[in-house]
């Protein structure tokens, strides 16, 4: 799990790109905010998360399998995660952010991504 990339992973720089040709600015490393957004604009205050489909389990997603070693740790594992996830977002609504979640399997189709941001975040 160590060699997986945590930053600069192909759907984050797909999301960056579409969000700035969009006409918004944002910060990268908010390490600040709760659960470190990749992405977040603090006077517009929205945050965006790109998650990947299997580590953060989208349901629905063919991406989001389980391995068949080990399953009960895995289940556990995502479960734990998507909490996480909820709990985190919730805070920062709490602070007055739109949160916005951007999954990995969104980025492979550019044109339903654009729809989305445009459609869910603040204008800049």
């Amino acid at each position: 799990m160590k060699r997986q990339r945590q930053a600069n992973t192909t759907p984050e720089i797909l999301t960056r790109q579409i969000v700035h040709r969009l006409g918004h600015r944002f910060r990268l490393r908010n390490t600040d905010l709760p659960g470190t957004p990749d992405l977040a604009n603090r006077t517009r205050r929205w945050a965006i998360f790109v998650h990947g489909c299997y580590w953060h389990a989208h349901r629905g997603c063919h991406r989001a399998t389980v391995p068949k070693r080990n399953r009960q740790f895995w289940l556990e594992k995502f479960e734990d995660n998507r909490r996480r996830d909820r709990r985190k977002q919730r805070q920062l609504r709490e602070l007055g952010y739109t949160v916005l979640t951007v999954w990995e399997c969104e980025t492979k189709e550019p044109t339903f991504l654009v729809r989305k941001l445009r459609r869910d975040l603040p204008r800049p």
